[in-house]
């Protein structure tokens, strides 16, 4: 759905993007992670031929940018950079407009499509209000709708959920999920943590312009092969577990082996008494902070 091969863009002296190589496929809720200012929205105006790239290659939806462009953003709903819109029309009426200036828009059928996203997105008591009375999350649902009159192939989001109270975020979590499982493809590009982890099933990771991680989700929470143990017994499963404990905290002990049942029918047997346990997988926030991490010292060694 979307391939870049080392992207680049510079403005003057400035490396914003170095070098990125996004592999999205068809199918994923891919979650585009980084901090503010690491690269994000340039990358994503670069796919969606809002800015030209310095060098490197895009392909959207299988076809060149930005030259395929008019063929291959019709199956394509963006929102970038927080919604533009006039602000003393009503959201329908911002919402029509749009659809009648770009390509691929049914005349016969914008009405019906225009009450379904406005539903879809939790406008529909207010569609016929002056969008200048509309709050920024409300703005944000409104520019959420707009990318979602064409039924696109491939939602890409900026920041979705900025302005939005948790209720709010709740819902555009929930109405992601319906989209994708009714076959849209979801890039979502964001800095919440939480909101990604919970959301998407691929992940990648720019730090200060360079694509440092890029995996399934599932494989980078798999579990490492040890086991966490919560227990208020800690000297007596210290004892019994006999230098395999590789880290403490409190009543969490962090054990080294994957064998969970073998571990519980142990420390029961020894008298220890266990109030949970399984096996450790690291967060997302922990597998993003060792990629940083990482790439901040190969950074300082290269300099």
């Amino acid at each position: 759905m979307i391939r870049t091969a080392a992207l680049t863009k510079r403005f003057g002296s400035i490396l914003a993007v170095d070098g990125v190589s996004l592999d999205v496929r068809a199918g994923d809720i891919y979650g585009f992670l980084g901090a503010n200012g690491s690269g994000k929205t340039t990358t994503v105006r670069m796919i969606l031929g809002l800015v030209l790239a310095t060098s490197g290659k895009i392909q959207l939806l299988g076809q060149p940018m930005p030259g395929a462009g008019r063929a291959a953003l019709t199956e394509v709903g963006a929102l970038v950079e927080g919604p533009a819109a006039y602000g003393h029309l009503s959201g329908r009426a911002n919402l029509g407009l749009l659809d009648a200036m770009g390509k691929g828009g049914v005349r016969r059928t914008r009405a019906r499509r225009i009450d379904e996203v406005l539903e879809q997105v939790g406008l529909a008591a207010v569609g016929r209000r002056p969008v200048k009375a509309y709050s920024l999350g409300m703005r944000q649902r409104l520019g959420l709708a707009a990318a979602l009159l064409r039924q696109p192939r491939l939602l890409v989001l900026d920041e979705p959920t900025n302005g939005l109270d948790p209720q709010g975020i709740r819902e555009i979590r929930e109405l992601l999920l319906q989209l994708h499982a009714s076959g849209t493809t979801v890039f979502l590009s964001s800095h919440l943590l939480a909101e990604v982890e919970q959301l998407c099933t691929r992940v990648g990771v720019l730090d200060r312009g360079r694509l440092v991680l890029q995996d399934d989700l599932a494989k980078l929470q798999a579990p490492t092969g040890r086991t966490v143990v919560h227990t208020p017994d800690q000297d007596r499963a210290r004892v019994l577990l006999d230098g395999r404990i590789e880290h403490r905290d409190r009543d969490r002990l962090v054990v080294r082996g994957a064998d969970a049942a073998e571990l519980n029918a142990m420390l029961v047997s020894g008298g220890v008494r266990v109030t949970e346990l399984g096996p450790e997988r690291r967060s997302l926030e922990q597998v993003v902070l060792a990629a940083t991490d990482t790439s901040s010292h190969q950074v300082g060694v290269t300099r």
